[in-house]
């Protein structure tokens, strides 16, 4: 039975959907001017592009040529996504040492828009190695004041679908639903993560729907486990219920979620909305104030939605209007579209008809997520938090690169380029118990998860346990040399009497992911005003050192649980001693690697050291 409330909500929902016309118009972006100054400068192996940012810009695309009139291309950088990125600088290392290029930078008001007015074109050549290892020198302020370190990987994670905790198969002889929950715990343990985002709460394996009317008591079930983790759920609303569906035969993945529009939207209204009641009811109002509800998943790629972008925006509609009926504080939003699609369509759409909208997620891969609060400030929406509900180094199932140190590199560049203008930046996903496209064929298979099955901490899990070593207090730094700011970056932080230095060596070139001798940098490391009593530990990431993919390929393709074991303890981190001369620190770093430097008050207890070796 509905309440008062209720029917007015309901009510007011019905008049405003009846105000709308048939098709929705698609929105127009603005014509953005390109930057005014771009510069770009040769180095070993690369040229670094910058450039001052343009307002409106969401992300720039750096286009290249060679000779004094040929045309002029967008770089690919191989991610097989987008080829956008957020913010200047940009290195370029799909290059040939000695040749002249001209490169122009283009603005983008929107992540799918490859096209735009080319700046002036500026002129570079990347140098030649001749056996030289350029050096790049940091310096960390240890003594400043500081401000508060940005961290966009604690907000969410992402997951398998979360039915899969209820599994007892096996896969490689591990139990899916025991190490999927050990798997996400120790994402919550461990690095701290709040919230978990996955597909298919209306799937068909959690029967929501009987012929008596709903039955949540399998959503109870999953949402006990996640909770009684730690951990808070991100409510994908979504798959389409087979007894809903227009069409059930529209289905993605093996196992046959189901994608089509609803054959009744109020019926859709009604599922959403008891869904909602039934939480509040079992977990209080309190609690589930603190959850989102997102509408749908990449509505705007016909894999994931069979129906036209009018019919999904009237899903959003009912499923906003769903949840606000329950209380008015309940966050909902979307579009968690692919690349950034269909987010100024909502914005335009949710402006015009007034329809709530409580934050903007999205997804993108390969790239640092783009700027999509030009979007919001397009229509008036600044203040929407931002939620990247999906992002990783690959949108492609089973590549290698998502096993390797580059990818783990990746992870730290993205979530630096992220910290500061983004709400939640979350991987995809935290275990390798991940099935979209079949299940695991054997341990190492480029599977998407941070930790195999079995559960290794891969370099991106590893990548996550440096990032969790950053003090609570951000430290000015500043770069100078061959690749500074573009190949070699350095967050830097403070904690009490220890300070932590991050820093690595990375391009977005995937052709390199197996390392490229050209783009080696040595690094001089200078803190000025560290007490020189203190001790130094350096803990490294490089291919070969934590890297579960080098250690494992001689291995059978399900190793056994002593190989396991002992691949565990091959592939941990390792926390060793560095010289410090007069403040400095000297290190080498390979192209891809990443080190994290530690100084610590001698006097104190030692921190904790990273790298504990972990099965499921």
């Amino acid at each position: 039975m509905q309440n008062d409330a209720q029917r007015s909500a309901r009510t007011d929902w019905d008049e405003r959907i009846a105000l709308r016309s048939d098709e929705e118009r698609e929105f127009a972006f603005p014509d953005l001017d390109p930057p005014k100054e771009v510069r770009a400068v040769g180095g070993v192996g690369q040229v670094t592009i910058d450039w001052t940012p343009v307002d409106g810009a969401a992300g720039y695309l750096i286009l290249r040529g060679t000779g004094e009139r040929g045309p002029l291309q967008p770089v690919d950088h191989h991610s097989g996504d987008v080829l956008s990125v957020p913010s200047p600088p940009y290195v370029d290392t799909t290059v040939t040492a000695g040749t002249p290029y001209r490169y122009a930078v283009a603005s983008v008001p929107e992540v799918t828009v490859l096209k735009g007015r080319p700046s002036q074109t500026v002129g570079a050549v990347p140098l030649v190695a001749d056996g030289i290892v350029p050096t790049v020198d940091v310096s960390v302020d240890v003594v400043a004041a500081g401000t508060e370190l940005a961290k966009p990987w604690v907000p969410m994670i992402g997951s398998e679908r979360l039915s899969q905790l209820l599994c007892t198969d096996r896969t490689g002889g591990h139990e899916i639903g025991v190490e999927l929950e050990d798997a996400l715990r120790r994402m919550h343990d461990e690095i701290g993560v709040r919230t978990v985002r996955a597909h298919a709460i209306f799937h068909d394996d959690t029967h929501v729907i009987t012929e008596s009317g709903y039955d949540f008591s399998v959503v109870d079930t999953i949402y006990d486990k996640l909770l009684a983790i730690g951990l808070r759920p991100v409510v994908e609303l979504g798959f389409m219920p087979r007894e809903l569906a227009a069409d059930p035969s529209k289905t993605v993945f093996e196992y046959g979620a189901i994608i089509s529009p609803p054959a009744s939207y109020d019926a859709w209204y009604d599922l959403v909305r008891a869904l909602v009641q039934h939480l509040v009811d079992r977990y209080g109002l309190d609690e589930v104030l603190t959850w989102d509800f997102e509408v749908w998943n990449e509505a705007n790629l016909e894999v994931f939605w069979s129906g036209t972008k009018t019919e999904w925006l009237q899903l959003y509609d009912v499923s906003a209007a769903a949840v606000k009926s329950v209380d008015p504080r309940l966050a909902v939003g979307g579009p968690s579209s692919a690349a950034a699609g269909w987010v100024d369509d909502l914005l335009d759409h949710t402006k015009r008809y007034g329809t709530p909208i409580d934050f903007v997620s999205t997804h993108t891969y390969g790239s640092p997520p783009l700027d999509v609060r030009a979007s919001l400030e397009r229509h008036g929406y600044g203040d929407l938090r931002i939620l990247w509900t999906e992002w990783g180094v690959t949108p492609t199932h089973f590549n290698p690169i998502n096993d390797s140190v580059f990818s783990g590199v990746f992870l730290l560049r993205g979530m630096k380029s992220a910290a500061g203008r983004i709400d939640a930046l979350s991987y995809w996903v935290a275990s390798d118990h991940f099935e979209e496209l079949g299940r695991p064929p054997r341990l190492l298979h480029g599977g998407f998860g941070l930790q195999t099955v079995g559960g290794l901490a891969k370099p991106r899990y590893h990548a996550m346990t440096l990032l969790s070593r950053l003090g609570p207090v951000e430290l000015p730094v500043t770069l100078t040399g061959d690749g500074a700011d573009s190949l070699i970056e350095a967050w830097a932080s403070r904690d009490r009497d220890r300070v932590a230095v991050l820093l690595w060596n990375l391009t977005l070139d995937q052709t390199k992911a197996n390392g490229a001798s050209e783009l080696s940098r040595n690094i001089r490391l200078e803190l000025p005003g560290v007490d020189p009593s203190w001790q130094a530990t350096a803990t490294t990431l490089e291919i070969g050192v934590a890297d579960v993919a080098t250690a494992a390929k001689d291995l059978p393709d399900w190793p056994p649980d002593d190989q396991l074991a002992e691949l565990a303890e091959q592939t941990k981190l390792v926390s060793t001693p560095l010289e410090l001369h007069d403040g400095t620190v000297e290190l080498s770093l390979p192209m891809p690697s990443a080190v994290l430097v530690e100084l610590q008050n001698p006097l104190l207890s030692p921190p904790h050291r990273p790298g504990q070796a972990h099965r499921g």
